[in-house]
């Protein structure tokens, strides 16, 4: 008994560390999509936002996170912890994307967070933060086919996090929650670990492919932007937009057309960042408060934030950066994706925490028609 006893205290502290962890850094959606938009002009003086009532909003569950679009736009995935109390092991969710009503689960053994879906849509990756390791769900029966947990250990003897998971030619890029941090590069088929990319400072966050550079772009707790060479997977330069200012960036998304790389911060800098993609110079520092998602559409010439602290989703103007909406979301929206089509957003919106990592309501999944 006194064994068993100890097992579950050591589980509750792996638990309560590596979460405290991931809510320091804020885990939400990263996977920018890329595309064209007019071209920068001076920021104009922001007008009041309109007032939103096209959302549809569905309370689902405990612990969402991250989400996926299948390619073919028939279904919407959803990664969940589930409970942090007395819970063992999370859910992937499949839901309508129109009606958000489940047509399916995949109960998991671990608890998932980040997301990504192969090309031809057989396939959900999930990062199992907790674990320290990612899993592969075939979305034609649920089931985990295949899944890696990486070696690496904290000094209290704790897994790092792995946070963010990127799919890039056939390879997943896994940033790691640590100090010093690491990005795993795994096959995307064999979930092998193909190589570590080392040296990539404090806390592995965002993740970002861009199609106009070849590059990845990584951020981290430290303020800096890496730009990775994925074809040798060494880090060619190092930014630190805002210098010596404490900064914890988070997520990013780019505008190819103008060659603007988007970049957020929730907690130090409590901003968004937008950058020239080539140079790492600061283009502008947008004054919108905590920034904690973000998603640029090109079909609609829109940047969107989510803003977990205050409890809202902005939509600006992308070219002069004025608010042109403002969903109202509490207590606090998190992660965000968007349609192939540009004119539907999705959004995980979590509950707060209490003490012992309980909430008292569940999570919610919030879709938003753009053209309302």
């Amino acid at each position: 008994m006194v064994h068993i006893t100890q097992v579950r205290i050591s589980k509750m502290k792996k638990t309560t560390s590596a979460l405290a962890l991931l809510i320091a850094v804020a885990l939400s959606g990263c996977a920018a999509t890329s595309g064209s938009s007019t071209p920068v002009a001076p920021q104009a003086t922001p007008t009041a936002p309109a007032v939103a009532t096209d959302v549809q909003k569905r309370d689902l569950a405990d612990g969402l996170y991250e989400m996926a679009l299948s390619p073919s736009g028939d279904a919407l995935y959803v990664a969940s912890a589930e409970g942090f109390k007395d819970v063992q092991g999370g859910v992937v969710y499949k839901l309508d994307p129109k009606t958000l009503k489940t047509i399916g689960a995949s109960h998991t053994d671990l608890k998932n967070f980040g997301m990504a879906i192969s090309p031809d849509g057989k396939t959900v990756y999930v990062t199992n933060s907790l674990d320290g390791g990612v899993s592969a769900l075939n979305t034609a029966d649920g089931k985990v086919k295949n899944r890696v947990l990486f070696p690496e250990r904290n000094p209290e003897g704790f897994p790092y996090g792995a946070r963010q998971v990127l799919l890039h030619n056939g390879l997943l890029y896994i940033g790691a929650v640590a100090d010093p941090a690491v990005i795993w590069v795994v096959d995307a088929d064999t979930l092998k670990l193909k190589t570590r990319i080392k040296n990539t400072g404090k806390w592995m966050t965002g993740l970002h492919y861009s199609d106009s550079t070849q590059r990845i772009y990584a951020a981290n707790g430290g303020g800096e932007i890496l730009v990775i060479n994925p074809r040798t997977q060494r880090v060619e330069k190092r930014w630190k937009p805002l210098g010596d200012k404490p900064a914890l960036l988070l997520n990013m998304a780019e505008d190819t057309q103008t060659g603007r790389l988007f970049v957020t911060d929730n907690s130090k800098a409590k901003t968004t960042l937008v950058l020239d993609i080539h140079t790492g110079k600061l283009i502008k520092q947008l004054d919108v408060g905590d920034s904690l998602s973000v998603k640029f559409n090109p079909k609609r010439n829109e940047l969107y934030i989510s803003q977990r602290e205050s409890g809202k989703l902005l939509s600006l103007n992308a070219t002069d950066y004025s608010v042109k909406k403002s969903w109202d979301l509490p207590p606090n929206p998190n992660s965000l994706l968007l349609s192939a089509d540009g004119q539907t957003l999705y959004v995980t919106v979590k509950q707060k925490f209490n003490k012992d990592h309980s909430t008292d309501a569940p999570d919610s999944v919030v879709r938003i028609d753009l053209n309302k």
